[in-house]
């Protein structure tokens, strides 16, 4: 990925702890990089298929003068997040905040904060077969749409299936969604489990019926296993109600810890897994 790299850029703010910090202000320097492809613009010589850097510079100083945060964590977090929803082409940023007049009583350089965020692929499984389906995953799609921290990338079409892990209950319409977004796996887990729970989903029996079931399935760059959440998902090789929408909108991607291509997993399970699939939109 292609860097533009600002240094050091000036900024008299008002961030701090103290009450002083805040009405008296300060000198902050933040210096960025903006990972993003400069490819088209290079070869175009054209500024609007590039990132401005003059309007970058702008855009931090705005941001950072007109707003007031304790911590430089904090003032660092926002002005990182909000980089990353105003300029479309950048797909990650690195950002320093310095801080040269904190209030330390000893001799020191500077103090900073250094932090990288990104839009992140990820893949997404969701299944209803309570009410109106269609209307519970369209709603899903739609709450991820209205997200300010996702852009919905591809939705598969919705499947008909038989129910997986053997508790009798009505049959299911599944689909995968393609997204990218700001939010970390836990963070997104949280907002997902929000979105469930809008559409009146209850949890009394693992594999039981639910209005809406919305699963991380791959999240670009990370592999966990935690009591909260498990990336890869931990079945999705042997399902094939989750492979067939998947590798419509994604067939090349590739399971981190198999190795091996959804398209490959799903022509597996197709052979010798279990056949949940009815019938396909």
């Amino acid at each position: 990925m292609d860097q533009i790299i600002v240094e050091d850029l000036q900024v008299y703010a008002y961030h701090g702890v103290y009450q002083q910090e805040n009405e008296k202000g300060q000198n902050f320097y933040v210096s960025v990089i903006l990972d993003t492809d400069t490819r088209a613009a290079g070869m175009e010589d054209d500024l609007g298929l590039s990132t401005n850097y003059g309007v970058v510079c702008r855009f931090l100083h705005s941001f950072l003068t007109e707003h007031t945060y304790k911590l430089i964590e904090t003032a660092a977090e926002k002005a990182a997040e909000a980089l990353l929803l105003q300029f479309p082409h950048v797909r990650q940023v690195t950002m320093e905040l310095k801080k040269p007049e904190a209030p330390i009583p000893f001799p020191f350089g500077s103090v900073s904060v250094r932090i990288t965020r990104g839009w992140r692929r990820v893949y997404i499984a969701c299944g209803s077969n309570i009410g109106d389906r269609r209307v519970h995953l369209n709603n899903a799609v739609d709450a991820l749409l209205s997200d300010k921290k996702c852009r919905v990338l591809r939705v598969s079409d919705w499947v008909e299936t038989t129910p997986y892990g053997g508790v009798e209950q009505a049959d299911f319409l599944n689909g995968a969604l393609s997204i990218e977004t700001l939010y970390t796996p836990e963070e997104l887990l949280e907002m997902l489990q929000a979105v469930e729970k809008k559409e009146a989903r209850e949890r009394k029996e693992r594999w039981g019926p639910r209005t809406l079931d919305l699963d991380i399935l791959l999240y670009e760059g990370s592999v966990r296993d935690t009591k909260l959440l498990t990336i890869p998902h931990r079945d999705m090789k042997n399902r094939d109600f989750v492979l067939k929408p998947l590798a419509q909108i994604a067939p090349y991607e590739i399971h981190p810890i198999l190795g091996k291509s959804i398209l490959e997993l799903l022509e597996a399970v197709e052979a010798e897994g279990e056949k949940h699939i009815l019938s396909e939109d």
